[in-house]
C-alpha cells in the first residue's frame, strides 16, 4: 500500500535538522502554536528517550512529534504512549507485510521479536489555568538501521522486507494516528484502545521484570488496568500495579538439569 501527503491529517513542519522533534514541538507550542501539528525532522543531534536517555538517532529513519491540546485531566494524559503504539502498529501494518513477532511493549516500545524498532515518548504540560494542556507525542521508528550495542538489542524494518523513507513512514502514522486519537476521545474511549492494545502485546502470563523505584520487581503479565497501568502478579501470587518502570521481557531456557529456568530479553 502506498501513503502520499493527500493523506495527510494534521499541517506538518518538516526540518532537515533538529536537536529532537519533541523539543521543537514544544518550543513551537510556548511561541502560540495549538496544533495538531507534526514536526518531522531527516536527523535529530540530541534525540531523547524515556528517563533522559539518548535516542540514537540515524539517517533514514522516523523522527516525528505530533503537538495536540487536550482538556484531559494529568493522569490520563499517559495513555497517549498506548494510543500512539497502537497507532505505530497499525500504521506499519497499513505499510505492507513485515512478518511475524510484530508486538508492543509496556509501555512505550514497538518490538520485532525480542528487538527493539521503535519508541515512543509523550511530554505534557499545562498552558494555564482553565486553558487545557499541551501534548507532544514523539514517535522514532527504526525504517533503514538501527543503533549497535543495545541489549537486548534492537533491528529495523528494512532488515525484515519493508522499505519506506521517513515520510512515507509519517504519512501511514499521521492516518492511523489520527484515527486513534479519535477512538480515544480524551480518555472517554480508552477501553477501546486499552483492548486494541493488548491485542498488539505479548501473552498474558508472559515472565517479565519492572525496574520499579524499589527495585526490580518480577512477574508475570496479567493486564493493564482500566487506566493503562501494567498489572503483574508476583512469584507470591500478590497483584501489583504500575503507572512507571522499565519492562524487561524474560524468556525460558533450559537449565543444567533439563528444566526450564527465565532469562531477561
Amino acid at each position: 500500500m502506498t501513503a502520499s501527503a493527500n493523506d495527510f491529517p494534521y499541517r506538518l513542519i518538516h526540518l532537515s535538522e533538529a536537536d529532537s522533534t519533541n523539543a521543537e514541538a514544544m518550543r513551537q507550542a510556548l511561541a502560540g502554536e495549538r496544533g495538531p501539528l507534526w514536526v518531522l525532522a531527516d536527523l535529530q543531534t540530541t534525540g531523547r528517550g524515556r528517563s533522559g536517555r539518548t535516542w540514537v538517532s540515524g539517517p533514514g529513519n522516523l523522527f516525528a512529534s505530533l503537538l495536540i491540546e487536550t482538556g484531559c485531566p494529568a493522569a490520563r494524559a499517559g495513555q497517549l504512549s498506548l494510543v500512539a503504539g497502537v497507532a505505530a502498529i497499525d500504521a506499519i501494518r497499513k505499510a505492507g507485510p513485515l512478518g511475524p513477532g510484530l508486538r508492543l511493549k509496556w509501555p512505550n516500545d514497538v518490538l520485532i521479536g525480542p528487538a527493539k524498532a521503535g519508541g515512543i515518548l509523550v511530554e505534557s504540560s499545562a498552558r494555564g489555568p482553565g486553558e487545557g494542556r499541551i501534548a507532544v507525542i514523539g514517535v522514532g521508528i527504526n525504517l533503514a538501521s538501527a543503533p549497535p550495542g543495545l541489549e537486548p538489542g534492537a533491528t529495523y524494518l528494512a532488515a525484515h522486507g519493508l522499505t519506506l523513507s521517513p515520510r512515507e513512514a509519517l504519512c501511514f502514522l499521521a492516518g492511523t494516528m489520527d484515527a486513534w486519537l479519535k477512538t480515544w476521545n480524551e480518555g472517554e474511549g480508552f477501553a477501546a484502545v486499552r483492548a486494541s492494545w493488548l491485542e498488539r502485546a505479548g501473552a498474558i502470563g508472559e515472565r517479565l521484570t519492572v525496574q520499579a523505584a524499589e527495585g526490580p520487581v518480577e512477574g508475570r503479565f496479567v493486564g493493564l488496568d482500566d487506566e493503562g497501568a501494567l498489572v503483574i502478579v508476583g512469584d507470591d501470587g500478590g497483584e501489583r500495579r504500575f503507572t512507571y518502570g522499565d519492562v524487561t521481557l524474560q524468556r525460558a531456557r533450559p537449565d543444567s538439569e533439563g528444566r526450564k529456568d527465565d532469562d531477561s530479553r
